[in-house]
């Protein structure tokens, strides 16, 4: 069970969004205004924000931005916007996902299960790799648990990934990078000359069954090729089917 920050100024859909959350466990908090939901996060520091787009005062974009500068908790933005520009925006100022609005309840649960348990095998990685690096060699490990061989660096001309530590490099410089950004991007490049569908990409790094969210995945990429700069130009759209990285 998670903590989950829902921040939405309509108060009737607030409220139901809270309900099913908390019928399914998880320990909500409820802003209505952006100011608020910052004082939310500091105080709580949920492990997933729901954020609406249009707030009052301080809006859904100002909020993510100023979250990020701090946090790496996913994002997933409502937003009765449905222009390209405006998904890509909210994506670019660190959201991990967008629902456009009016939405279906059974869609929003979906794409939230689907976030936390990306937040848990994140939280199990970083376990297991702190266990293996603090662990001493002679120590009985929980059968549970058991460390794998720390992974060699990515490179792929100017650009290195080194898993162990989720850091990519373009030119000896870090980029900033969402945590769906970076699993695109390790995902594609640890593959070079595969072609992968958007229904795999969602199914793996989203966890969703292919339901028509393949946008999800185009915007995702057109941002991570812009931020990859030339190297971007080997992130190769397959036509009909998906992306591959080309060597």
């Amino acid at each position: 069970m998670a903590r989950v920050l829902v921040v939405e100024d309509e108060v009737a859909i607030c409220n139901l969004i809270c309900a099913e959350l908390s019928a399914e466990g998880h320990t909500v908090y409820q802003a209505n205004d952006g100011l608020q939901a910052l004082t939310l996060v500091e105080q709580h520091q949920p492990q997933l924000i729901i954020l609406d787009w249009m707030l009052p005062g301080l809006d859904g974009l100002s909020v993510c931005r100023r979250v990020r500068l701090n946090y790496l908790m996913p994002i997933l933005m409502l937003t009765a916007r449905n222009e390209e520009i405006d998904r890509i925006l909210g994506l670019e100022v660190g959201a991990d996902d967008y629902i456009s609005k009016p939405f279906s309840m059974r869609e929003l649960m979906a794409r939230v299960r689907a976030m936390l348990r990306r937040v848990d095998l994140d939280q199990r990685l970083a376990q297991t790799l702190q266990q293996a690096r603090t662990e001493p060699p002679a120590a009985q490990v929980s059968p549970a648990i058991t460390p794998t061989p720390g992974q060699p660096p990515i490179i792929r001309g100017p650009l290195e990934i080194d898993p162990n530590a989720r850091i990519a490099k373009l030119h000896g410089e870090g980029i900033m990078l969402t945590p769906k950004e970076y699993e695109l991007l390790i995902l594609l490049a640890s593959h070079p000359g595969r072609a992968f569908s958007r229904e795999f990409l969602l199914q793996q790094l989203w966890g969703y069954d292919y339901d028509g969210f393949d946008r999800t995945v185009d915007t995702h990429v057109t941002r991570l090729r812009k931020k990859l700069g030339g190297v971007g130009e080997k992130i190769v759209t397959v036509w009909s089917v998906g992306y591959r990285f080309v060597e």
